[in-house]
């Protein structure tokens, strides 16, 4: 018997999310320079995605949420303008993407408000699979509107996606989890790159050495029969700050002064997704669920439960097991009951990382 627990949120150590004070300027700046039209510059691979960006930029189709203006580009126009060396390099993703459908119309910007918000106000204006990279982006956005810092250095990119069946559009964010764990390890193998470890925290966090390296955003509108999906991945590339970056971690564990580039990294994460996706959509996410777990830092953890009965606070210690066929923790009770935890709520979750067995699974 399964015990549903709903509502549920877990209690982590807390992440700072106070702005450093060497990225106040810099924030500050962005702020100071939204007023302005937010520069968009739209690429494609092939000839038919060119064709779409001019019609784009003809018809000055796209623009932001609350009348925010936007000013469009073609990629033939970047090099008309200053942009430091560390601006995202387009000629490189092309040269390291392969997909058939993600990723091929590139909406790329020096600076905005939000990635996210490009790609789901304008979803239906941009073919499906459309992604847009900003250098910075100053209301960039997480889980229960949280604030997410997004200084220079940081991988931030939105795409889009449409899907039919509503059972599976909860499941992609652990797809787009996966995705990003698996483009890591590519980058690693084809540069030879040590191996750097980067973790999925359920539901979609991403972690390096314990401390908080990324995350992911899905939020979907229903349409015409069809779910859109837009998907957001924040992920501290170069930026050292506000926890740590691939960049620090690899230059602790090479003797040669190699470095991510966002470029490698953004092409090599669509490379991936979209042959998951297949997966995903034809077999089922079941069918990578042994990747997943073994990707995760929650196998085999012990949890505690704890559920305010009346005037008390009753505590009750579970086995996380898996995923549910819906996408949340699957865990079990030293009375052998089974229970489905969901991530937030009024109740709470405690992690007890004390008692946490990394072992493998084999649910």
């Amino acid at each position: 018997m399964l015990v549903q627990s709903s509502r549920f949120r877990f209690l982590f150590p807390p992440i700072q999310k106070r702005i450093p004070s060497s990225l106040s300027f810099s924030v500050a700046s962005s702020a100071m320079d939204s007023a302005s039209p937010s520069m968009l510059f739209l690429c494609g691979k092939s000839s038919t995605e060119s064709e779409i960006a001019k019609s784009l930029k003809i018809n000055d189709t796209l623009n932001l949420p609350n009348g925010g203006k936007v000013s469009a580009l073609l990629q033939s126009e970047i090099n008309t303008f200053r942009f430091g060396e560390d601006a995202f390099n387009v000629d490189l993703f092309w040269n390291s993407l392969s997909t058939k459908r993600f990723g091929r119309f590139l909406i790329w910007s020096p600076l905005l408000p939000s990635t996210h918000d490009i790609v789901s106000h304008n979803f239906c204006e941009l073919p499906v699979g459309t992604v847009c990279v900003a250098d910075t982006q100053f209301k960039g956005r997480g889980r229960s509107k949280n604030a997410w810092e997004s200084p220079r250095g940081c991988l931030m990119f939105s795409f889009t996606l449409q899907m039919e069946d509503g059972k599976t559009v909860p499941l992609v964010q652990y797809v787009v989890s996966l995705a990003v764990t698996e483009a890591i390890k590519d980058v690693c193998d084809r540069n030879g790159f040590p191996f750097i470890d980067v973790r999925i925290k359920w539901p979609n966090d991403l972690y390096l050495n314990g401390l908080k390296v990324g995350g992911i955003l899905c939020t979907s509108t229903y349409k015409s029969k069809k779910f859109n999906v837009s998907s957001g991945i924040g992920f501290n590339v170069g930026n050292e700050k506000p926890t740590t970056c691939l960049n620090t971690v690899l230059k602790e564990l090479s003797t040669t002064p190699n470095e991510f580039r966002r470029e490698d990294i953004t092409a090599a994460f669509f490379n991936k997704f979209e042959m998951l996706y297949d997966i995903f959509i034809n077999q089922g996410f079941q069918t990578l669920e042994e990747l997943y777990y073994r990707t995760w830092l929650h196998s085999g953890q012990r949890v505690i439960v704890q559920e305010k009965n009346e005037d008390r606070v009753v505590e009750n210690v579970v086995t996380i097991q898996g995923l549910t066929s819906s996408g949340y923790l699957l865990a079990i009770g030293d009375d052998n009951q089974m229970c489905e935890l969901h991530p937030d709520g009024n109740r709470n979750l405690q992690i007890n990382y004390t008692e946490n067995k990394r072992q493998s699974m084999d649910p």
